[in-house]
């Protein structure tokens, strides 16, 4: 006579099974993002942030109306007083680290919570426009479930509740 296994069992191993082979990709993801070299191209060329690739992982307030299009950050008042009231306001943030400062523009590198993957992230000020430009990018992969454009909309909910337009 021959005794089935309980259900459960036949369950529950297909979920093991999931947890190991995610649990040895961790490593490999954390090194290839580690690994992976800061971008060239980015910074302001002729007034303008590089443009998004053509993968969903990038917005830009540059870009022409397509899907990687967001908004810029309006502000009044001195243009000289934008960088230091965004620096302070970003330093706020968690994970959040500045790589380059020139007058009227700032390169930050964001990490994610989880993997630590990275993504670079603009701003260049426009002084007769009274806007501030943005541009946020992933630098691994193709697609990022909308994580820039989200952190994009966060930000320019921050600076317009800090920074109030009369």
């Amino acid at each position: 006579m021959t005794h089935a296994r309980p259900r459960r069992t036949r369950r529950i191993r297909p979920f093991v099974v999931c947890v190991l082979v995610a649990a040895s990709l961790l490593p490999i993801l954390w090194l290839v993002n580690a690994r992976t070299p800061r971008p060239s191209g980015l910074g302001p060329s002729d007034g303008l942030l590089a443009p998004c690739p053509n993968s969903p992982n990038c917005v830009n307030s540059q870009s022409d109306p397509d899907r990687s299009r967001v908004e810029p950050m309006a502000f009044a008042g001195p243009q000289d007083a934008v960088i230091p009231r965004l620096k302070a306001m970003l330093t706020r943030i968690p994970r959040v680290t500045l790589v380059q400062e020139n007058p009227g523009y700032l390169h930050y590198e964001f990490r994610t919570a989880l993997f630590r993957f990275v993504d670079d992230v603009e701003f260049l000020v426009d002084g007769p426009a009274g806007v501030i430009h943005v541009r946020s990018a992933s630098r691994l992969g193709y697609s990022d479930f909308g994580t820039n454009r989200r952190r994009v909309e966060a930000i320019r909910a921050m600076w317009q509740a800090e920074n109030p337009i009369p």
